[in-house]
């Protein structure tokens, strides 16, 4: 067993940069909601570090440096709706489960321990995506962005989901690859576990002192 796992009976994880590989879907979105509106494409490279706030939030990123301003409350909330449309004909087109994912769900699975996820990203896309990839069987409970009043780093998903199966927080582990994460589930007394090889704006996700770093989930096995 690996030692981030020791005593923990519930294991939050986030979805986008941690077990998929969902830029190129949203990059694709985010290009055409910009297509639509007569502006040029971002690409991939630039959606991997706007990613981690949820769609309301990336939607503004993208417009912010195609403008080089913020827009304005209603072009945002056009444009995010533009962006929701392109993303749901398509949520699971080029995405991915890292190395090692089911590997790891699997494993925990086998151990008895509860295996939830909580993401910024729309709950309306969850199921359509962990299903496409044949991963929903392992979910006790998910929460998007828009599941409670609050998200991450807010650490209000992480304590439902600790009070829902009756689990001390300190017996709860939060696994993500963002600075949203590990600061959601310290100020929720999760246990910390990162991986490097996600969305984090550009910085290490090291320098935010989670518990642990693994470089695969597979190392959870």
């Amino acid at each position: 067993m690996h030692p981030a796992l020791q005593d923990i009976r519930l294991v939050a994880f986030d979805l986008d940069g941690t077990l998929i590989d969902s830029v190129p879907d949203l990059a694709a979105a985010v290009d055409t909601m910009l297509s639509g509106q007569h502006l040029v494409p971002v690409g991939e490279a630039k959606v991997r570090d706007w990613v981690g706030n949820g769609s309301h939030k990336l939607v503004e990123r993208a417009l912010t440096s195609v403008l080089g301003e913020v827009p304005d409350p209603a072009r945002l909330t056009a444009s995010h709706d533009e962006f929701l449309r392109a993303y749901h004909a398509a949520p699971c087109e080029r995405t991915r489960a890292y190395p090692g994912v089911r590997e790891a769900l699997e494993s925990l699975e086998a151990r008895g321990v509860i295996v939830t996820l909580v993401t910024n990203k729309p709950a309306a896309f969850i199921d359509p995506i962990l299903e496409a990839l044949g991963l929903r069987r392992y979910f006790r409970m998910t929460l998007g962005g828009d599941s409670l009043a609050e998200k991450k780093p807010h650490p209000a998903p992480l304590l439902h989901l600790a009070a829902q199966f009756g689990i001390a927080p300190a017996q709860c582990l939060m696994v993500g690859d963002s600075r949203h994460d590990v600061e959601a589930g310290r100020r929720a007394g999760f246990r910390t576990l990162a991986v490097p090889y996600g969305y984090n704006h550009g910085e290490p996700v090291a320098s935010s002192r989670p518990d642990g770093v693994v470089e695969s989930l597979g190392e959870l096995v």
